[in-house]
């Protein structure tokens, strides 16, 4: 039986990390992808072959809010177009759970489906919000899914100064997706999903 690990120290880790990300100097990141609503950019992830994304745009919105939308919880499911099933396998306490959760096929099938389980934290940042998570090897892997992995990854929502209903959503991500990929399609694939992120995330909230 999978052991789950001590949710303490791997929450403060998982935030360490991402604060980390958060201070990585502008002239490190390379743009990937730019739309109205985002930008994303891309340099070497430094945990696997692959790259580490950062994505960040303005939202309408307060930052609780906004938060309660991305983070594990009944509104993801609603309107994350690429999240096909959610359910909380286990829950901690301090906003930490594991998560296990399922995306559609990318890229006409090229990218199959695929299940990931996460450990989940959400905790104050600044003004704002931090919600981060990383993948555990933990459950069986269900028929038809390829296990990806997930390493530490998050989003800081924090309010603009001078326009308080507005936030600045700040997201890093980087996915391992596994399986018999081309790199060049799994690039292609997570630039426009993160961009998409961003304009599905907005026509939520205006709901």
């Amino acid at each position: 039986m999978d052991v789950l690990p001590d949710s303490a120290p791997l929450a403060t880790k998982l935030r360490n990390t991402l604060v980390q990300y958060h201070s990585i100097a502008d002239s490190e990141w390379r743009v990937a992808k730019k739309t109205k609503d985002a930008t994303v950019w891309r340099k070497p992830s430094e945990e696997f072959c692959g790259y580490l994304y950062k994505a960040q745009g303005v939202v309408e919105d307060v930052t609780n809010r906004i938060v309660d939308h991305i983070r594990p919880g009944p509104y993801r499911l609603d309107w994350d177009s690429l999240m096909t099933t959610m359910d909380i396998m286990e829950t901690f306490e301090e906003n930490c759970c594991v998560m296990r959760y399922t995306t559609a096929g990318q890229l006409w099938n090229i990218i199959a489906p695929r299940e990931f389980v996460d450990f989940s934290y959400t905790t104050s940042y600044e003004d704002g919000l931090l919600t981060c998570g990383i993948s555990l090897d933990y459950g069986e892997v269900r028929p038809n899914f390829v296990r990806g992995f997930n390493h530490p990854c998050g989003w800081f929502c924090v309010p603009l100064k001078d326009y308080p209903s507005h936030s600045l959503l700040t997201g890093y991500i980087q996915t391992e997706l596994r399986g018999m990929l081309p790199q060049s399609a799994v690039d292609t694939a997570m630039s426009s999903t993160l961009a998409n992120f961003y304009s599905d995330l907005k026509k939520a909230l205006k709901t």
